[in-house]
């Protein structure tokens, strides 16, 4: 259905740096007779076809299947990961969303380990070598007929799949003060411990996904589910508490085997 809202006029302070290795800064751009209809990309991608116009640098950003499922794009607009409307990406943000004539500040993820690749692009692979690490089933789990005759509860099941629709955008390790990744590490290891395929490997991918997480420079959990507000996909800060159980649990098993109080 199409807005009722007139066209408007936006001030852009949008960060620009060239590379990691660069300092940034932010440049001031318009953003002229914007549809209130169109997304936040949408918005951009009509900014940077005027800038290339007049033989200008556009605006760097990730992005991909535009439609809040790729977990591609995301960054800070005035403060708040993906903007302010709660559980959107930055892809499904509607320009209705603000008024003419306001000044929106786009910053890329600020985080440690999430090193800038170019303007509001930054390297996010960390948590590609988190899931590496063990998020993962490798046992014969068989063909789709065989998996659907394994009674799974249906509590466990449903909270399997809240977690899994984690889309690892970053939008938590941005928000979180200590720059954490404990919301998508538990989120991956909650969706897989909850499910009889994944509880094989259960205690190893705690142990190995954790110290990937902090290998990788996340800072510490402190709890303060300023990255459950800020997820797109409103993952609960549960998983965090259950991905401490299944690490403690895991570390002592370890600390037994290695003990021989693991011998019968």
């Amino acid at each position: 259905m199409s807005s009722d809202k007139k066209n408007i006029n936006l001030r852009l302070k949008v960060w620009r740096q060239k590379n990691s290795q660069t300092e940034g800064s932010f440049e001031i751009l318009d953003a002229k007779n914007v549809s209130p209809d169109a997304s936040f990309l949408e918005m951009l991608d009509a900014v940077n076809e005027e800038l290339i116009q007049k033989s200008k640098e556009p605006i760097v950003f990730d992005h991909d299947c535009r439609e809040g499922i790729c977990g591609s794009c995301g960054f800070m607009i005035n403060g708040e990961a993906h903007g302010p409307q709660k559980g959107t990406t930055v892809c499904q943000l509607h320009m209705r969303n603000f008024s003419d004539g306001e000044e929106l500040v786009l910053e890329p993820w600020r985080a440690t380990a999430f090193p800038v690749i170019k303007d509001l692009m930054c390297d996010r692979s960390a948590l590609d070598r988190i899931i590496r690490a063990g998020g993962y089933i490798s046992v014969n789990t068989g063909n789709a007929q065989d998996a659907n005759n394994l009674p799974i509860p249906k509590p466990d099941a449903d909270e399997a799949f809240m977690s899994a629709t984690c889309i690892g955008c970053g939008a938590c390790v941005a928000s979180c003060k200590n720059a954490s990744a404990a919301l998508f590490t538990s989120a991956k290891i909650t969706h897989l411990a909850l499910l009889p395929q994944g509880r094989v490997e259960a205690d190893q991918r705690a142990l190995d996904m954790v110290e990937q997480m902090d290998a990788e420079g996340f800072g510490a959990c402190t709890t303060t589910g300023a990255c459950s507000a800020a997820c797109p996909k409103e993952i609960s800060l549960i998983n965090i508490a259950k991905m401490n159980r299944e690490y403690l649990r895991a570390s002592v098993t370890k600390k037994e085997e290695l003990s021989g109080g693991g011998d019968g």
